[in-house]
């Protein structure tokens, strides 16, 4: 099992930034790759920005792409999501996912596809950006 925490959401003005936090416990070592996904209200959950563990290749959507960053301290099994320039329309639930992938390669899609029902999830942090 692993265990995923969340932290660092909140409220900023559009232009503005925050940095969340995934702190991961447990049986760390069964995943290769994480993820931050989020859920706006009436909305379908998609993915945001994601990192395979392994080698360290990041990969992100076209909406955050060059705005958001990801990042991970192997020491204190976390992953960052640096969110800088946010918009309102970056508003919503952010969740922290981890998975066991096949390859580096698989990343994309995992993240396209707004992760999977498996794996491991963590319970969110609400962000919201007001204009």
């Amino acid at each position: 099992q692993v265990q995923l925490v969340e932290s660092g959401g909140g409220s900023v003005q559009a232009g503005g930034s925050l940095r969340l936090s995934c702190a991961a416990s447990g049986y760390t070592f069964s995943t290769n790759s994480m993820g931050w996904f989020r859920q706006a209200p009436g909305k379908e959950r998609e993915g945001v920005a994601a990192i395979y563990t392994g080698g360290g290749s990041t990969y992100y959507s076209e909406s955050v792409k060059g705005r958001f960053t990801i990042s991970q301290d192997n020491a204190k099994n976390t992953v960052y999501l640096q969110m800088n320039s946010l918009k309102p329309e970056d508003t919503g639930m952010y969740y922290c996912a981890a998975d066991d992938l096949p390859g580096p390669t698989f990343v994309g899609s995992w993240l396209s596809r707004g992760g999977t029902d498996f794996g491991y999830w963590g319970q969110g942090t609400q962000v919201t950006v007001s204009s």
